[in-house]
């Protein structure tokens, strides 16, 4: 099955949502999101609850929201991998800008992980298509190291690749910090590259 990925908005630096993501996605971290009020996020961003509810109408929409601003960052850091003139470096380039992600926004990746397989969990659609559009993208920049394989290369199922490289990935992000800080970013982007070993 094909990843289908759709259009972001880019993200703008100077855009308030930055400092409501960053101080809900410490504030989760550090109690969980159940345990984190608006007033808290709205007092850590610098913004009045109003504004926070005025702009999102409640904790769970705000948090929906800043999943997709924060999926919106991670996009641009990638992007530039999907374009590189050279496929292999272009995708080394990709999860090196996931790793540093990650360790940039451990927060945002501990959510996601821990939301991603719940089906009940609330902002599973939005957790959903944010997997689909970065797998997408993965998927991309792989089809490109795929081009450039010798002719007659067996190529594997790309799609189930992307889906192994994303999540090899985002757990050895999330493993580095919590286990292991002493693996650099290099040897991880190591680690995942193996599995494009089937590609060259």
């Amino acid at each position: 099955m094909s990843q289908n990925t759709t259009p972001r908005p880019r993200v703008r630096a100077t855009d308030s949502k930055h400092r409501l993501f960053t101080a809900s996605m410490e504030l989760i971290g550090a109690r969980g999101h159940q345990q984190v009020s608006v007033d808290e996020i709205a007092k850590a961003a610098g913004v009045s609850k109003g504004t926070v509810y005025y702009n999102f109408g409640s904790k769970n929409e705000l948090i929906g929201e800043l999943l997709n601003y924060g999926i919106a960052i991670l996009f641009e850091r990638l992007e530039p991998g999907t374009t590189h003139a050279d496929p292999d470096a272009g995708l080394r380039l990709m999860v090196a800008e996931a790793l540093e992600f990650i360790a940039e926004y451990p927060a945002f990746s501990q959510l996601w992980i821990s939301e991603q397989w719940q089906s009940d969990s609330q902002w599973a659609g939005a957790l959903a298509q944010m997997r689909n559009d970065v797998i997408g993208m993965v998927r991309t920049a792989l089809s490109r190291l795929a081009d450039a394989a010798p002719a007659g290369h067996p190529v594997p199922d790309l799609d189930a690749l992307a889906t192994a490289l994303f999540g090899a990935t985002l757990i050895l992000g999330r493993d580095r910090q919590v286990f292991h800080p002493e693996r650099s970013i290099e040897e991880c982007v190591g680690a995942a590259m193996a599995f494009t070993a089937p590609l060259r």
